[in-house]
């Protein structure tokens, strides 16, 4: 296995990940080409593919405002979880964080995606009980939550 940054040349192989994996939450517009290519822009060193047999078969998505963290979209093909390819992904993100000045990440799992939470909270990441997460959506967006 190999880990490389992610580019705007993996969006077609990593959105077709992305749709392989159940609890993933997608929509038109943040998630398409466009929207990913922009934030790739803005976080060019935190977000990372991970590649066997020339396949991309991980990813993660990370990025901060300045000063925290997040993470989005992290995920292994099916076929080849339970290799330590999240938790490499995982530590790529934290570790580019760490060099970018970031001392706290979060991240947002739905609640019914129980192997992700599994997952996250094996890595020490806890569940917040003081938040209440709100949004609003500026633009109309479809979303497809496979």
């Amino acid at each position: 296995m190999e880990i490389i940054k992610m580019t705007k040349e993996h969006y077609s192989d990593v959105y077709e990940l992305w749709l392989s994996c159940k609890g993933m939450g997608l929509n038109n517009l943040d998630d398409s080409e466009q929207g990913i290519n922009r934030f790739l822009e803005r976080n060019p060193d935190t977000c990372f593919a991970a590649f066997e047999d020339n396949k991309v078969v991980g990813v993660i998505m990370a990025g901060s405002d300045g000063r925290r963290g997040y993470i989005y979209h992290t995920a292994v093909n099916p076929q080849y979880r339970k290799r330590g390819i999240a938790t490499a992904l995982v530590d790529a993100a934290m570790d580019a964080m760490k060099n970018i000045g970031i001392n706290k990440v979060a991240l947002v799992v739905f609640r019914h995606n129980e192997s992700g939470n599994e997952f996250w909270e094996k890595l020490g990441f806890t569940e917040r009980h003081d938040l209440v997460y709100r949004n609003k959506a500026i633009n109309e967006m479809i979303r497809n939550d496979t």
